[in-house]
């Protein structure tokens, strides 16, 4: 009997245990099923990014998306649709990733491409003296110039571009009149038409020739600017014709825009490539001077310059135990620049001192741009590859908008590589005979002091 109240009291357990095991199969016991979104962060769109940006560097940024052909308006610092699809083109052309958003190696190429292309037509700002207006000059394409008391005109040597600046005296002018009087002009086929209250632009074409006016007024002075061009020089004029009608003041008044005067006393840095006392410079920092001295060596010659790529040749004499670089071969990527900073950045001191540098090769001479930029005083700078050879002379130069330098935004820097050194130096009878790869040895301060 015993046994079997046991058995059965065992039985019952074991059932009690497995029912305790086992998961109910009810549907409404189950768990339910929340379907997830993943979180992903705000992006912030191209123009709110551009707006960020302070208006000197959105100037300086339309400026030079004109100046390399993407951008058509008005430089007027205002972030537009227009100016973000320009950068998406500018990306488009490189091969890029097209985010309307330019990364800083894109700006740096970008930057330095506008500044050759200025270069290369001579861009400056003038004021012309029949009328008192300011405007950008291409003077390469337009060498020619002759002047008489209506005003200026600007020619190619073969005519295909002509720039006129004309005044006139008018009752009661305004610029919609303005306007229609141009337009009636003989030959004219008018394709594009702005008038605002302060000015008024055409263009279109004028016999066999494109043309761009733009006008205005004050009391009753008319002032007009014309620009002709035969329409095979479109591609080089066009990005010309941008910058200058954004840079014409037809009344200036008050200080005028242009280049920011040079400094009483300029620093910059030097380089020795050879041990007979060559030294190589910026060009800019070095003109001017009534007083070049190198620091530590004393009164230096400026002998020879390259204006295409802003060195100098410069020369001391009777200085012993130089240790000029050794100059690489090839195009470095990653550099380190060793130069020495302006004093103002330095309290006073000339210690020398080094950055690193990426290099973004620009052209098939193997020059490039640099990011990020050095510090004031390192223009001249040494650039040392991966095995502490003389890769090529860091440059500083100033932000240009419509050919007016500014200094409220961040100077761009380049690298002028060794084979261009190489070559200028050879073409003024040096030879680099450097074997140091001790850059801070190599070095000097450059002081200019002028009028």
């Amino acid at each position: 009997m015993r046994a079997t109240l046991a058995a059965m009291i065992l039985l019952t357990s074991t059932s009690l245990t497995q029912a305790q095991l086992t998961q109910p199969t009810t549907a409404a016991a189950k768990p339910k099923q929340m379907a997830t979104v993943p979180i992903r962060p705000a992006v912030q769109a191209p123009a709110d990014t551009a707006n960020a940006m302070a208006q000197a560097e959105r100037l300086a940024l339309q400026s030079d998306l004109a100046w390399v052909g993407e951008y058509n308006g008005a430089i007027t610092g205002d972030v537009s649709e227009r100016m973000v699809a320009a950068i998406k083109e500018y990306q488009k052309a490189r091969g890029g990733k097209q985010t309307g958003v330019l990364n800083p190696q894109e700006r740096n190429v970008l930057a330095d491409t506008a500044r050759r292309r200025q270069e290369s037509v001579g861009w400056k700002i003038v004021t012309d003296m029949v009328t008192g207006a300011r405007l950008g000059i291409p003077a390469k394409l337009v060498p020619q110039q002759a002047s008489d008391a209506n005003g200026s005109k600007w020619t190619s040597p073969t005519g295909t571009i002509q720039i006129l600046l004309s005044r006139r005296k008018e009752a009661g002018p305004t610029t919609a009149k303005l306007a229609d009087e141009e337009k009636k002009q003989p030959g004219r086929n008018v394709d594009y038409t702005v008038v605002k209250p302060d000015f008024f632009v055409l263009s279109g074409l004028q016999g066999l020739k494109k043309f761009y006016i733009r006008g205005t007024s004050k009391g009753d002075e008319v002032r007009v600017m014309t620009i002709l061009y035969d329409q095979a020089t479109e591609n080089t004029v066009e990005p010309v014709v941008i910058a200058m009608s954004s840079a014409f003041n037809a009344f200036p008044s008050g200080p005028q825009p242009g280049p920011p005067p040079r400094k009483t006393v300029d620093y910059g840095t030097g380089v020795v490539v050879s041990d007979d006392g060559a030294i190589i410079a910026d060009r800019e920092i070095t003109e001017g001077c009534i007083a070049l001295t190198m620091a530590g060596f004393g009164h230096a010659d400026r002998v020879a310059d390259d204006k295409e790529h802003g060195l100098a040749l410069l020369r001391v004499y009777g200085v012993r135990e130089l240790k000029p670089l050794a100059l690489a071969d090839g195009v470095a990527t990653g550099v380190e620049i060793t130069g020495i900073a302006d004093p103002q950045n330095q309290g006073g001191g000339s210690t020398v001192s080094s950055v690193k540098a990426r290099a973004a090769e620009i052209g098939g001479d193997g020059d490039a741009v640099l990011s990020p930029a050095p510090a004031l005083g390192f223009s001249g700078a040494a650039a040392l590859d991966a095995s502490s050879k003389f890769a090529g002379i860091a440059l500083l130069k100033p932000v240009i908008v419509a050919g007016v330098s500014t200094t409220a935004a961040t100077s761009q820097a380049v690298l002028v590589s060794s084979g261009t050194v190489r070559t200028f130096l050879k073409a003024n009878g040096v030879t680099a005979n450097g074997t140091s790869t001790d850059a801070k040895a190599a070095v000097v301060r450059v002081i200019c002091v002028r009028k």
